[in-house]
């Protein structure tokens, strides 16, 4: 928010003006009335894998994060170069291997990967997309450095808590939007259904049928799925709602069943199909796979897609974007240490205590160690796994993180943030919502912004210069 003591960044002048005049008890008010707004509309999320843990609330911060047209349009610039050449290598390691050919990435970061599907070699996903929707982590460390965190290529989430932070502070401070001039983002379900229809098999005649299946209420994130759906006039399906009917994936309905053209699943690839993944699963759908090879149904984000978001995988991504694009990469990698090779291994555990390690296939915070956090004993646990199975784990410097201010009650205060923005992929090209979802870690010191792990967020304005 500042430049130093006493300059205020220009992108956040007219807030800082308008929140030197507000009364600390009328803040303090409006949090709760957001608080009670998101628990009134069921804005919760379940702890992941505990069925029978209480819901929570993911906190709100109602003090914008502010960025500038300017570095806006560069964000989305290296955005869109970045998800063009996933979607590329993508193409390429379920065909030909090009890059594997040339050396580019060691055929062993695909072929020991538990997130590279064989059942989609030589597969051609409706409209050559694979990832119809990605959430790629940045986090910025300078006035002008960014950095890509993660690419989320699978099943990417927090979209929903991106529209209702909207929504809240439209509702709350409504002032603020008549002097500052923030790019909506409230589209978003209507691109998003639009980007999905123009995704629709060859074969379907008409308006595509459009649906999206959850895992059910059990699901960390089944409250976005619902919302989602909702938004865009979609159904909203389980997997027992769904079955084979004359080669395409039909949906149970009061007037029989009905066939579905593109499901936005929100399960994973081992849960989708138990004839061609895990025979246990109960969350997906008979012989999808099958309709779906024979391109009688589009399945978004495509399935084998997880290869692209693997954080072994994450260090390759500046030798990817050359490869497919010819381009030097424009938003950078965090400098990252894979510890499955022997000499990267030797220094992350000589430097445990100043790195974060995470693991290859981790998610939501979990399995992380953070090293300038972590005690003599959580470093020395840590560093008997990483010996165990090096290969399950990545390294990366610990990064001065940018913060921007929270509220706490009666003043502003820093705090680490990463930004989350979506994009949407279709045949007919690529629209990036001006914002996303920043999240934020809301201890004073803390590096993990994750909900899971006790993180916040907070809305996202992306001001027209």
């Amino acid at each position: 928010m500042r430049l130093d003591q006493e300059r205020v960044r220009a992108p956040y002048q007219d807030y800082k003006s308008w929140f030197d005049q507000q009364d600390p008890t009328r803040l303090n008010k409006k949090s709760k009335e957001a608080e009670a707004f998101f628990r009134r509309t069921g804005i919760t999320f379940n702890v992941y894998g505990n069925a029978s843990a209480q819901e929570r609330l993911i906190p709100f911060d109602l003090v914008p994060r502010i960025i500038t047209g300017r570095e806006w349009s560069r964000l989305s610039r290296g955005l869109e170069q970045r998800i063009r050449a996933i979607n590329a290598f993508l193409h390429d390691i379920y065909h030909r291997q090009e890059i594997i050919r040339a050396g580019r990435v060691p055929i062993e970061i695909i072929a020991n990967n538990e997130a590279f599907l064989p059942q989609m070699i030589g597969v051609n996903p409706p409209g050559g997309v694979y990832t119809h929707i990605v959430g790629t982590d940045i986090v910025r460390t300078g006035e002008d450095e960014f950095f890509v965190l993660e690419d989320n290529a699978r099943t990417p989430s927090g979209v929903s808590y991106m529209l209702e932070n909207r929504e809240t502070m439209l509702q709350m401070f409504p002032e603020l939007f008549t002097s500052n001039r923030v790019r909506p983002v409230s589209n978003y379900p209507k691109n998003l259904r639009r980007s999905l229809a123009a995704c629709a098999p060859d074969g379907c005649s008409g308006k595509p049928c459009v649906a999206v299946l959850t895992p059910g209420i059990h699901n960390s994130a089944y409250f976005e799925h619902s919302f989602l759906a909702d938004q865009m006039g979609a159904e909203l399906v389980e997997g027992h709602d769904l079955k084979v009917v004359d080669g395409k994936i039909a949906m149970r309905t009061t007037q029989g069943y009905q066939v579905i053209d593109v499901l936005y699943r929100r399960v994973d690839d081992d849960y989708l199909d138990p004839l061609n993944f895990n025979p246990d699963s109960m969350l997906g759908v008979p012989g999808i796979m099958d309709v779906y090879r024979a391109g009688n149904i589009t399945i978004a984000n495509a399935p084998g897609t997880g290869i692209a978001d693997d954080k072994a995988l994450y260090s390759y991504m500046p030798e990817i974007i050359e490869f497919y694009t010819g381009e030097t990469a424009l938003l950078k990698n965090v400098e990252t240490w894979r510890c499955s090779d022997p000499s990267s291994l030797q220094y992350v555990l000589d430097n445990l205590a100043d790195l974060v390690v995470k693991e290859v296939h981790g998610s939501g915070g979990y399995g992380m160690l953070v090293g300038p956090a972590a005690s003599k004993k959580e470093l020395y646990a840590f560093e008997a796994k990483l010996k165990a199975n090096p290969a399950n784990y990545i390294a990366q410097p610990t990064l001065s993180l940018s913060t921007v201010p929270i509220f706490t009650k009666k003043e502003l205060a820093p705090r680490h943030v990463d930004l989350r923005p979506f994009v949407l992929v279709s045949p007919n090209g690529m629209e990036i919502t001006p914002g996303g979802l920043t999240r934020v870690a809301l201890k004073s010191g803390s590096l993990v912004v994750n909900s899971s792990q006790g993180g916040g967020t907070k809305d996202t304005w992306v001001l027209d210069d």
